[in-house]
């Protein structure tokens, strides 16, 4: 398929600057694969489409403070030094982004605040990638503490449009997040609370973890118009034996395997058996871009935000849903003014 096929009409009022005073209060639009029928609901609807020998797959990866703000030495120049991954925990080595790019070369000093943290240069990797090496002399623990400190969350505020408040330390997590490491949240479970999990859990639904760390290159814009040219970064993933347990128990029974979320998904259907059944992961890494067609083997319904145009999740969704009827479900949100992206509304794919 081409990028133009993903093009929406999308006004930026129609972007949610702020969460939901309550995480389930959020919309959600249902759309069946088998009926194409689109149906307009509220989030807590949820416990009514899953039931027993059903499984939700969430994501518990944790967002750290990845965004920091620094000075260059000797000039004093602002430096925004937003962290994508440690590469090397002795040598403390990061793989980052830095804002302005043509400030920072090979050599340059950054320093934080009034914080013993001092990062220095060590290579060029993009044209505004950069490795640092942390300069620090306390142990790792104290150093990732330095770093909540002055780190800031990172909301994508050049589409929110809006300062960071201390509130988004918290809505900007899922109730599952446990495993630190991602720059992103896996937005779809955000809007689940404690009680609307309990529900479904005295339904007989289950609820399992993978983990997948989510990079930048999620929300990396694709600029090439044949999608088989356009390539994902990796990302980190794990999927636990329990989890496999019981995933496959729930297909060999014909329950539901929902998605919470497209990192979900992908990190699923990229450890499939040849039997189409889930694998353990203990430390891997998976750049899979699902965009239509896509031959899932795992997944069969599919919980998700309602995303930018021309973004690689919505080919995501429209992989798994069907480009007309998701589409067609995207423009119908649209008209029924629906709240889009990190902190909009839902879309349940069945």
């Amino acid at each position: 398929m081409k990028l133009s096929e993903f093009k929406l009409d999308l006004p930026h009022s129609l972007i949610a600057m702020h969460p939901y005073d309550q995480r389930d209060s959020s919309r959600m639009i249902v759309v069946n694969r088998k009926t194409k029928k689109i149906e307009h609901k509220m989030f807590k609807d949820i416990v009514d489409y899953f039931g027993e020998n059903d499984t939700m797959v969430v994501n518990n990866t944790k967002v750290f403070p990845a965004r920091l703000y620094g000075s260059k030495e000797k000039t004093g120049a602002k430096i925004e030094v937003f962290l994508l991954r440690e590469l090397n925990r002795e040598m403390r080595l990061w793989d980052v982004l830095v804002d302005p790019a043509r400030k920072i070369r090979v050599g340059n000093k950054l320093y934080f605040g009034d914080s013993d943290l001092v990062a220095e240069v060590i290579d060029n990797t993009t044209s505004r990638g950069r490795t640092i090496r942390f300069l620090f002399d306390g142990s790792h623990e104290e150093m990732m503490k330095t770093i909540h400190e002055l780190g800031e969350t990172p909301l994508p505020i050049d589409i929110i449009k809006r300062p960071v408040t201390d509130d988004d330390r918290e809505r900007y997590q899922t109730i599952f997040a446990e495993h630190e490491g991602a720059v992103a949240a896996p937005t779809a479970g955000m809007h689940f609370t404690r009680n609307v999990q309990r529900r479904m859990e005295l339904k007989g639904t289950n609820f399992c973890p993978i983990t997948l760390h989510i990079g930048i290159g999620t929300f990396r814009q694709v600029d090439v118009e044949d999608l088989t040219k356009h390539k994902t970064d990796s990302e980190n993933f794990f999927i636990p034996d329990g989890t496999c347990d019981i995933v496959n128990q729930s297909i060999n029974n014909g329950g539901k395997i929902c998605a919470i979320g497209t990192t979900a998904m992908k990190a699923i259907e990229s450890s499939v058996s040849a039997s189409n059944h889930l694998k353990p992961v203990e430390n891997g890494w998976t750049d899979k871009f699902i965009f239509p067609p896509f031959d899932f083997k795992i997944t069969n319904a599919l919980l998700t935000n309602l995303h930018l145009p021309e973004s690689i999740l919505l080919m995501t969704a429209c992989a798994f849903g069907g480009h007309e009827l998701v589409m067609q479900a995207y423009n119908e949100a649209i008209k029924e003014k629906y709240k889009f992206f990190t902190y909009g509304d839902v879309m349940l794919i069945l």
